[in-house]
């Protein structure tokens, strides 16, 4: 049996994170990972992050071959294609990533500061003894031996499977499973276009027709290659993406003669983040944690923040010799801080999106009853007021839609509501059940409002 300070699982982005971060406060440091080692960074995904990230982080730019493509913003199309909002400003500035490059990037760093890295191996289960997490069940991928590793503290980062967090017992007060509605199901392709595209933008299309709950999105990378896909809400009987994909977005001309290089189809957790992410003996991070943005579905951020804010507070129990759930409780408050409110007041946003039909979508992006400005404040977490006057209102009358312009009313005092309960998480885990409670009867009423 091998022992060691902590277990990672997942050498993903919140995983080496938390390595490194751990492993640098002088951590004997495992992480476990069931790729092969050069297989480690590659992920279908969406391929961007906000530069505003990496500082927040103290992270310096890579210069490998990581960064494919500076982004300057985003363009979010109507789903009629008349209306464009261009969206520009430090929080939208970024790079389109080389993923398999950026995670091989994040692992070295992790490594250079001492993390053993178990590659090929699957983590199986976690290992409780007294109401703690001891360790994890192992599996050589290579050889087939099951083995045991034993850990101060287990550290779930093993993406949107949760391989840990789907087993805890139901006394440690971790949420196990994850309601669909609460996820997108995607599916996207890197394509090499016939010419070039001259863009700096991200670009995003809203069809509730083609993607109910979501919406088709097109990056550029480098050279002439894309990132292209959808997604869509995992509500009802929701359409099979890859379908949506081939049906509604490589008939645009664009991609007439296009090369797929590679394509692929995941799960978005795109939701607030769990209620609490700490347990005795473990913490939850990254897409295991639903640590992703619920309009735009980017996670690689919020995921490196998890695995930074997780780290430097289980260095800071293991110090004091204690990894109770109420040592490892200042994570939870730290990322709620950092993020987890902006997270929260937004998955109110998306619920309003989740039924809002095109004609109205359309409609008020068209007259800016939703502007640019509202959304850059929503999307960055900041407070804003719709602007409705008297002549739009009689507009709104006339066509019917005075539904569409009480739920937008009702959507931003919903935020504001949730964003003031969130900044108020409880200091301890004492003062949980209540805060709790309170969350659960806002966001029952948010559904309740806004979607059924």
């Amino acid at each position: 049996m091998k022992k060691f300070d902590v277990i990672v699982v997942g050498a993903g982005t919140a995983g080496c994170l938390a390595a490194k971060t751990t492993a640098e406060a002088g951590l004997n440091v495992c992480l476990v990972e069931r790729k092969k080692q050069e297989e480690i960074g590659e992920k279908v995904c969406g391929d961007a992050l906000g530069e505003h990230h990496l500082k927040e982080l103290n992270l310096e730019k890579p210069q490998g071959g990581e960064l494919e493509k500076r982004i300057e913003g985003i363009k979010i199309y109507s789903p009629n294609l008349e209306t464009l909002f261009t969206i520009k400003s430090e929080d939208y500035v970024g790079y389109m990533l080389n993923r398999r490059l950026f995670g091989q990037w994040l692992l070295k760093k992790a490594l250079d500061k001492g993390a053993t890295l178990l590659d090929s191996t699957q983590c199986l289960e976690p290992v409780i003894e007294n109401g703690f997490l001891t360790g994890v069940q192992a599996k050589n991928l290579k050889t087939g031996e099951k083995i045991k590793l034993k850990g101060k503290v287990v550290v779930d980062a093993s993406g949107f499977l949760a391989v840990i967090r789907r087993k805890l017992p139901e006394e440690m007060g971790i949420e196990n499973n994850i309601m669909n509605e609460d996820v997108e199901a995607c599916y996207r392709e890197i394509r090499q276009l016939k010419q070039e595209r001259e863009t700096e933008y991200c670009e995003i299309y809203l069809n509730q027709k083609v993607t109910p709950g979501g919406y088709t999105w097109i990056f550029p990378k480098s050279g002439a290659k894309v990132n292209v896909g959808l997604g869509v809400c995992m509500r009802g009987k929701f359409p099979n993406p890859k379908k949506q994909f081939y049906k509604h977005v490589l008939t645009n001309p664009l991609f007439e003669g296009s090369l797929l290089l590679n394509g692929g189809a995941w799960y978005d957790p795109t939701r607030r983040p769990l209620d609490n992410m700490v347990g005795n003996g473990v913490a939850i991070l990254g897409d295991a944690a639903c640590l992703v943005n619920p309009i735009h579905g980017g996670g690689i951020g919020p995921s490196m923040l998890s695995g930074y804010l997780a780290g430097k507070t289980i260095v800071e129990a293991l110090e004091q010799g204690d990894v109770s759930q109420k040592s490892l409780w200042p994570y939870n408050r730290r990322y709620m801080e950092k993020y987890g409110t902006k997270q929260a007041g937004l998955d109110v946003f998306r619920m309003l999106l989740l039924t809002c039909k095109d004609e109205d979508l359309s409609y008020g992006m068209k007259y800016e009853l939703l502007t640019e400005d509202d959304v850059l404040k929503a999307g960055s977490g900041e407070e804003f007021h719709l602007k409705i006057t008297d002549a739009a209102k009689r507009v709104f009358k006339g066509l019917r839609r005075i539904g569409f312009l009480n739920k937008l009313r009702l959507t931003v005092n919903m935020m504001k509501q949730v964003k003031a309960h969130y900044r108020n998480y409880p200091e301890f885990p004492e003062g949980f059940k209540d805060w709790k409670m309170k969350t659960e009867a806002l966001f029952k009423e948010a559904r309740a409002k806004l979607i059924e």
